[in-house]
């Protein structure tokens, strides 16, 4: 097993893209910490992966102190931390007109400043380890769509701060720092996100190929495979690398042959 005897920090881990990775994780023989702001999912993620491979802390990653509380825990609950994985984010709508600057600090704040605290609070651990870091970006770093300005700041921010810290922490401390960029994923917020659009339920059996060439979207443990992979050594010494996961290019992609339009991601 590839994390066999590691001990592996997810954050927002309660649900989507972050409970996949956290599954995938124990698979692979690691013990996770379950971080999430919300008590019940947190708790139903732990009963369903079992509690002798799992850490919970629920508490709010802005909180002040938290990032260091949170590592301690895993470093006195399990010895050691070899893995870092900064998937609890912030997902909203704005663009602007709507993008006050209080709101764009709250933003950054959850998906920026977050992140390289908790970077930070583990880097010793990391170090001693030769850990690795994965944070989870978006495909809408690159540019993103109008209505999620802020949002797409966010994740620009984090890629620069991943290639920044990858290169780094690897020449000073062997530390891997990574990113993975999911496109459009399948997740219970996605789902939720929809039917609140008034699509119907089975939606994502029907998607315009000029979004999903496919035909479908992805499921989270699509993306969990290689956040896995980043977290192992069969990467070998991948640092600073950000990874789209898409399945059309981001630049330079075919032309549209129609019009057809669905609900933004």
């Amino acid at each position: 097993m590839r994390l066999d005897g590691k001990t592996i920090i997810v954050t927002g881990s309660g649900t989507g893209i972050g409970k996949a990775i956290a599954k995938l994780c124990i698979d692979e023989g690691a013990h996770v910490v379950i971080s999430d702001k919300d008590e019940k999912l947190a708790a139903e993620t732990v009963e369903e992966l079992g509690k002798e491979k799992t850490i919970t802390h629920v508490r709010d990653l802005t909180d002040e102190g938290c990032p260091t509380e949170l590592i301690a825990l895993a470093k006195e609950r399990s010895g050691r931390i070899d893995g870092l994985v900064n998937n609890a984010a912030f997902v909203t709508w704005s663009d602007i007109e709507s993008t006050k600057p209080d709101y764009f600090k709250k933003v950054l704040d959850v998906n920026l400043v977050t992140p390289l605290a908790l970077i930070q609070a583990a880097l010793p651990e990391l170090k001693r380890n030769k850990g690795s870091v994965v944070n989870i970006g978006s495909v809408n770093a690159h540019c993103g769509e109008p209505t999620l300005l802020a949002y797409s700041a966010s994740k620009g921010g984090l890629s620069t701060l991943t290639r920044n810290l990858g290169d780094s922490l690897m020449q000073e401390h062997g530390v891997r720092v990574n990113q993975v960029n999911p496109g459009w994923v399948l997740t219970e917020n996605e789902a939720a996100r929809k039917r609140d659009h008034g699509l119907k339920d089975d939606w994502y059996q029907d998607i315009p190929k000029k979004f999903a060439p496919s035909g479908r979207i992805f499921a989270p443990m699509e993306i969990a495979t290689t956040v896995v992979h980043l977290l192992s050594k069969d990467c070998g010494p991948v640092s600073g690398q950000v990874f789209d996961l898409e399945q059309y290019p981001m630049i330079g992609r075919n032309p549209p042959k129609d019009e057809e339009t669905v609900p933004q991601k």
